[in-house]
């Protein structure tokens, strides 16, 4: 372990099972210590912080020269399932300068290259100018449990997230509001519908204004993400053919963009349901608490962390122009606590969770050498 390239250091993260338990994996206990052994054979200061029994965020430490300010780069450890995979997800393969497996995109490629960065600075006898930190995260594939424990205390003066951008230095993100709208009926036998509610009849209802509703939020785009959207997910009603449905639940997923509040957007959506029980006597339909809110990502370009990245970009004659992304990430979390952040990584969000993963080993070493850059150089 004490000398590897940053090939070999993805191929080692991706041969490790770190499929997230919600979706059925061992977790990241076995990754984690994997991180944390290459830190300490490099002499480098590594904690772990305990998120639940078993699962542990690590926190690589590399001091600076002004110990009084930060940099993170964060990445998470966890992957999605390995369902429906056509690859073998834990052996990696590499061909026409790619690697294949499961992580190897999101966002194990960006990890490696972080790690590479950290290693490298220290082998090379430089001292930054801010203290270095080096946080690698559980769960963000499912509830971001570890950034959350991550940001607890926090302070620093910028963070980098690496998730899967193709190089480019994002700026904005959509949060992400996940609700439940039941509808209770009334059961009846189907030879005798009127002496029943139907449910699900009344949840079409639902569900054809949530559409109409959702048809206006075109007319209100961002500048780098685009419109507020908005999707019905699941469904569920019913016990059989021959009764009237006394339920209907469907699951919600709304995207929020920069200033939108999940609070204000939830009550906007009550007010919708309101309007239809008004027209319609017998709905009755309740909006159940959030099974998951994010905040929105937006950071001021004008900031030194954007600053600073666009001009290492420049340099480096890729795209330099900030860009917003539609999916969510953990920098909403260190944004929300303060801390200017992007998002900035190899890979495509296109090969992420795919049935054939794979990341762009060019980018993973491109990624490397930025993130050693921007280290060295953010002041």
């Amino acid at each position: 372990m004490s000398s590897l390239t940053v090939v070999e250091i993805l191929s080692q993260l991706v041969r490790i099972n770190s499929v997230n338990p919600a979706y059925g994996g061992p977790g990241e206990g076995e990754l984690g210590g994997w991180v944390r052994r290459f830190f300490e054979a490099r002499g480098i200061e590594v904690s772990e912080q305990e998120v639940w029994p078993g699962r542990l965020n690590i926190v690589a430490r590399l001091p600076g020269r002004d110990r009084a300010r930060r940099v993170i780069l964060e990445a998470h450890l966890d992957t999605v399932s390995v369902q429906g995979m056509s690859i073998d997800p834990f052996a990696p393969r590499i061909a026409d300068g790619r690697l294949y497996g499961r992580g190897a995109c999101d966002t194990k490629g960006g990890l490696a290259a972080m790690m590479q960065a950290v290693a490298g600075v220290r082998s090379d006898g430089l001292v930054p100018p801010c203290d270095v930190w080096l946080a690698a995260v559980v769960d963000e594939e499912f509830s971001f449990r570890g950034v959350t424990k991550l940001c607890e205390g926090l302070e620093a003066e910028a963070a980098i997230i690496a998730e899967p951008t193709n190089l480019r230095a994002v700026v904005a993100s959509k949060g992400v509001l996940r609700w439940r709208i039941r509808v209770q009926g009334k059961a009846a036998h189907s030879g005798k519908p009127h002496l029943g509610v139907n449910a699900i009849n009344h949840m079409a209802r639902v569900i054809l204004a949530l559409e109409e509703d959702h048809r206006q939020l075109a007319n209100f785009p961002h500048a780098l993400l685009g419109p507020a959207t908005c999707n019905v997910g699941v469904i569920h009603g019913g016990v059989q053919v021959n009764f009237v449905p006394d339920q209907c639940v469907i699951e919600v997923d709304r995207r929020l963009l920069p200033g939108e509040k999940p609070a204000a957007v939830l009550a906007q959506y009550q007010t919708l349901i309101d309007a239809l029980q008004a027209q319609h006597p017998t709905l009755q339909a309740v909006m159940e608490p959030p099974m998951l809110t994010d905040d929105p990502l937006e950071t001021p370009v004008e900031s030194e962390v954007v600053r600073l990245a666009t001009a290492l970009l420049a340099e480096r004659g890729r795209e330099a122009e900030p860009c917003g992304v539609p999916f969510g990430s953990d920098a909403s979390k260190l944004s929300r606590q303060g801390v200017p952040s992007i998002v900035f990584g190899p890979g495509s969000i296109d090969q992420a969770h795919g049935a054939v993963e794979f990341v762009d080993l060019a980018e993973v070493e491109a990624a490397a050498g930025f993130y050693r850059d921007f280290i060295l150089r953010f002041r």
